[in-house]
């Protein structure tokens, strides 16, 4: 079995850089995870969009962390959940001063390509829009959200989020993967984005940490 990433890309995985590809190729029949470490410059826009990190904060959605050289983890663990999905988990973690931070999604495969599960409860889930670019780079655009609770499910008012654009490459010549990273609300703009450096280790895994796994899986998709 391929790995979502790979499924979701077709015959596109194949133009990846072959370090890309060993960082997308996390799933349980590649058998192994992958631990990201490295520094970020983080960003975010005027003083309006603070309540909207603050807020994403309360769940892991977003993070009102800024600063320069900013010591970050990402970890990607496959796993199954309890609906018999594989599930790749992307949690990063900021360390600013004495502040830490995380981020929390997981990854499925969908119906329409790649499903984003983001928060602690899967609360906002939206489908991903892949891309490999000239230089072997992955490409990540987030869409529209649903927000689930129960019974309970809409599309998420945008007005109240953001839109991702994700760009991760290998650098060659600094044997190290960079990435950047900017969220924009349709009528606030700029919210919230870094740009930095990392390495990853590739260890065996057949299932992810508990701390890393959401409070409760959601369905729905």
């Amino acid at each position: 079995m391929t790995s979502i990433f790979e499924s979701a890309l077709g015959a596109d995985f194949a133009r990846l850089h072959p370090m890309m590809q060993k960082r997308f190729g996390v799933g349980l029949d590649a058998g192994y995870a992958c631990t990201g470490r490295g520094r970020l410059t983080i960003t975010r826009g005027r003083w309006w969009t603070i309540p909207f990190l603050e807020f994403g904060r309360l769940r892991n959605i977003l993070t009102p962390v800024t600063g320069q050289d900013v010591p970050f983890t990402i970890e990607n663990y496959p796993y199954r959940d309890p609906y018999g999905r594989e599930i790749v988990t992307f949690v990063r973690e900021y360390q600013a001063g004495r502040r830490t931070t995380r981020f929390d999604a997981t990854m499925v495969q969908g119906p329409r390509g790649v499903v984003d599960y983001l928060g602690t409860h899967q609360h906002l889930v939206t489908d991903l829009d892949l891309r490999v670019d000239d230089e072997g780079g992955f490409r990540l655009r987030s869409g529209a959200q649903r927000f689930y609770e129960g019974l309970l499910g809409f599309r998420f008012p945008m007005l109240f989020s953001g839109y991702a654009d994700l760009h991760e490459r290998f650098d060659d010549d600094e044997a190290c993967y960079r990435i950047t990273l900017r969220v924009e609300n349709p009528v606030f703009g700029y919210l919230f984005g870094y740009d930095g450096k990392f390495t990853c280790e590739f260890t065996p895994a057949s299932d992810a940490p508990a701390r890393l796994k959401p409070v409760r899986h959601v369905r729905r998709i």
